[in-house]
């Protein structure tokens, strides 16, 4: 939109919505989001003030925005910020975008987890979107958060000094290769365990499409067509799990039956698969049997 004579708010919407048509989903929403961050607004003053005349600096900022766009960045990373579960997240490349669909799990966690007070552990937390949006609900909850990335590490933990949120603790570690050794645990056993690990086959299509193209690849990719990852975690959680525990998975739409047939095979019960929005198979939830032997 460079050569565009663009004045008002209302002008600088219309044109940058025509110039991401076919590039983006959502041109008119990506537009209003990348000028709300541009003039640090909410996208209701944009409706209000659109005969607002936009400064040269804020011009400026928002057409290299626009460009960015066009080349496929992603609007969360653009702007370094996204909405999950009503909280405002800090994002970075480190990590992945936290998906709609994700609130499926948070939802099912909330609702399977009756306790008043409850030890949760969230494993590969990224953003901490599930960890945070637990720990907004249940402010008695005592919630961990763990990633081996320390850039993600650390924006977790950013976010959840941001949001004030006090019962979450984020460290480093490789699923639960530091869990067990924590000091800081009263005892490694959870009443509750969830995550989104990699589960996308290395030689998926969908890796050269869309946002993922700027996603970290680690954050996506598992062996064993996306499944090694759900696998690892699913075996080793027992050890951890509390009798009664739940663990909630979320995978590929496709790969519910054979995550499933696997969280049987290692000894859960009650095993179900919950569908998103979209009616997709997303999220598999197993519980560690009451009659169980204690691990660890």
């Amino acid at each position: 939109m460079n050569n565009i004579a663009a004045h008002t708010v209302a002008d600088f919407l219309r044109f940058a919505a025509e110039d991401l048509q076919g590039i983006s989903g959502s041109p008119r929403l990506d537009a209003e989001v990348l000028l709300a961050a541009v003039l640090e607004c909410d996208r209701a003053y944009l409706f209000a003030y659109g005969d607002k005349v936009v400064d040269d600096t804020a011009r400026d900022i928002f057409r290299h925005y626009i460009e960015r766009r066009k080349a496929g960045e992603p609007v969360a990373y653009i702007i370094g910020k996204r909405e999950f579960w009503s909280l405002l997240l800090s994002v970075n490349d480190s990590t992945l975008i936290p998906r709609p669909d994700t609130e499926i799990l948070v939802e099912a966690a909330l609702r399977l987890c009756t306790r008043a007070q409850a030890h949760v552990l969230d494993v590969g937390t990224g953003t901490g979107a599930i960890a945070l949006a637990l720990a907004s609900e249940k402010t008695q909850w005592h919630i961990d958060a763990v990633d081996i990335n320390e850039n993600a590490v650390a924006l977790a933990t950013l976010n959840a000094t941001q949001l004030r949120l006090e019962n979450v603790y984020v460290y480093k570690s490789n699923w639960f290769s530091a869990v067990r050794t924590n000091t800081l645990l009263v005892e490694a056993r959870f009443h509750m365990i969830v995550g989104n690990p990699p589960y996308i086959a290395a030689d998926d299509f969908h890796l050269i499409n869309g946002d993922v193209r700027f996603e970290p690849r680690t954050a996506l990719v598992s062996a064993d067509d996306g499944y090694a990852d759900l696998f690892c975690i699913a075996e080793q959680a027992m050890d951890f799990l509390y009798a009664g525990g739940f663990l909630l998975l979320e995978h590929g739409f496709e790969q519910a039956d054979r995550v499933r047939h696997f969280l049987l095979s290692v000894g859960y019960v009650d095993v179900e698969t919950i569908r998103d929005y979209g009616g997709n198979e997303r999220v598999t939830v197993g519980r560690k049997s009451e009659t169980g032997a204690v691990y660890g």
